[in-house]
């Protein structure tokens, strides 16, 4: 397997994922990265080919075939490493997982993203693609802190949204919050559990990757 990566929370949410599972770079596959400050990634004719939108990350399997969307990849390697199990065991705890999975991702990462892009990520985004309003980005970033609080009340005194136990709903939370601190963002007032929740949750080993410099 090839995984073409980049800087960005998509990509370090599936390189997460690698970790998790114990899926070692070099063997189990190999990182191809692109810098997507200077657009390589929509740059690459050989890149663009496989993934026409240029997104990250894309997965390259050995047949040739490519998998985009960071969930559906992490779903992918979760049919083929079952263990350590992310998204639930049985059908009712999958259902558990991915509403957790689904509400978070329409609730919080797009209006997140598309503020970003609208805001402090406005010179990189607008020569690239189709960004709102910086007003409406503005209005989308509230609307993202407001859900945020929301996933605070959720959390309560646990550390994970699902099942008791670490899964992929709480490792997107997890990326999401720390994508918005490599951009200045800080979690919004009375989000404590958030808080510990990031805190904790930054023990883990796969973690690191936010550590890396790239």
């Amino acid at each position: 397997m090839k995984l073409h990566s980049s800087l960005g929370p998509n990509p370090r949410l599936v390189r997460m994922f690698l970790v998790e599972k114990g899926i070692e770079e070099g063997t189990g596959f190999e990182r191809v990265h692109y810098d997507i400050i200077t657009g390589e990634n929509r740059q690459s004719a050989d890149y663009v080919a496989k993934n026409p939108l240029g997104t990250m990350p894309a997965l390259e399997l050995d047949d040739g075939t490519v998998l985009t969307e960071s969930w559906p990849i992490c779903e992918y390697l979760e049919e083929l490493h079952p263990e350590p199990n992310l998204f639930g065991k049985t059908p009712l705890e999958r259902a558990e997982v991915r509403k957790w999975v689904r509400l978070f991702d329409q609730e919080v990462v797009v209006p997140m993203t598309m503020g970003f892009r609208a805001g402090a990520g406005r010179p990189m985004f607008e020569p690239r693609m189709a960004v709102v309003s910086a007003e409406a980005g503005a209005e989308l970033s509230a609307m993202s802190d407001d859900k945020w609080r929301y996933f605070d009340s959720v959390l309560g005194d646990s550390n994970h949204l699902a099942l008791g136990r670490f899964t992929f709903a709480d490792l997107i939370m997890f990326a999401f919050a720390n994508f918005g601190f490599t951009v200045g963002w800080k979690l919004p007032e009375g989000t404590d559990n958030l808080a510990r929740f990031v805190a904790t949750h930054n023990e883990r080993d796969s973690a690191a990757i936010w550590q890396q410099a790239e």
